[in-house]
């Protein structure tokens, strides 16, 4: 089982969200310590909140995805909500746009519901590495370019050599929707000049990442970690350290994001 704190992290879903939905019944917490009240989950229970967060994304009420998933949600049922939200959004014109695409995209992913790329899973060391380190606090996820391209920009511009791909760490111990705590590094060679906020560090050695592989635009990593998620509870380990998310082919390299493809790693020990 997992802490609500880690829980929140690798579902990209915040303590607070989990919390509401336990109150309201819709995800219940495997155990909760009588003496402290600390809430513990599952990765059997991925499924289900990633299903009530889409839902919610297409604008249902949390109490109409109440009624929708009383027991194992029905499918029927989800078509004849989503069509009407789709009619409604319809008339919404400007406001409704960007929600009536997605709710399109949703109706036809459940003619294949269950469908899920397969992602393998691997235990591997890592050495330390000297690299180049951008530390911050940015408002949202998506602010990690602004981070790429200052550092990247940096060390280009001095022709200093990248001898790894890029990697980025997640600190936060839980899910955030706002001011992210995110380290950006690069290995490289060379000497590296005096700069305000870039540093250089030694990345210790890792001895055991649980580790798998995604393909394709970033807007699908949460597949890859909900994959992982299971991994490691299902073989008996715990996270002891910040995921890291490695770069292997990226914008720099590949213009479709079809062609992305990035290393998704967890430090862990056993239980």
């Amino acid at each position: 089982m997992f802490r609500i704190g880690e829980f929140s992290r690798l579902a990209q879903v915040t303590v607070k969200a989990l919390r509401l939905y336990d109150e309201l019944g819709l995800l219940v917490p495997t155990h909760v310590d009588r003496h402290t009240g600390y809430r513990s989950y599952a990765a059997d229970q991925l499924p289900r909140l990633q299903r009530i967060v889409v839902l919610k994304d297409l604008g249902l009420s949390l109490q109409e995805i109440a009624a929708l998933m009383v027991d194992e949600p029905d499918v029927d049922g989800i078509n004849a909500l989503l069509r009407q939200r789709h009619a409604e959004m319809t008339r919404e014109l400007a406001d409704g746009r960007a929600r009536l695409g997605r709710v399109e995209a949703y109706l036809a992913g459940l003619q294949k519901e269950g469908d899920m790329p397969a992602y393998d899973v691997t235990i591997k060391s890592a050495p330390a590495l000297r690299v180049a380190s951008l530390r911050d606090t940015v408002p949202h996820y998506p602010d990690i370019e602004r981070l790429f391209g200052e550092l990247c920009g940096f060390l280009g511009s001095r022709r200093l050599t990248f001898t790894g791909p890029p990697l980025a760490l997640y600190h936060d111990g839980e899910y955030r929707e706002q001011d992210v705590d995110i380290e950006l590094v690069v290995p490289f060679a060379g000497t590296l000049p005096p700069h305000a906020r870039i540093r250089e560090r030694a990345l210790p050695a890792e001895p055991s990442l649980a580790c798998t592989i995604h393909r394709g635009p970033y807007e699908g990593l949460h597949q890859a970690h909900t994959a992982l998620l299971g991994w490691v509870e299902a073989n008996g380990y715990r996270i002891c350290g910040p995921d890291r998310e490695i770069y292997l082919v990226g914008p720099e390299a590949a213009r479709n994001p079809a062609a992305y493809v990035t290393e998704l790693q967890v430090p862990v020990s056993r239980e």
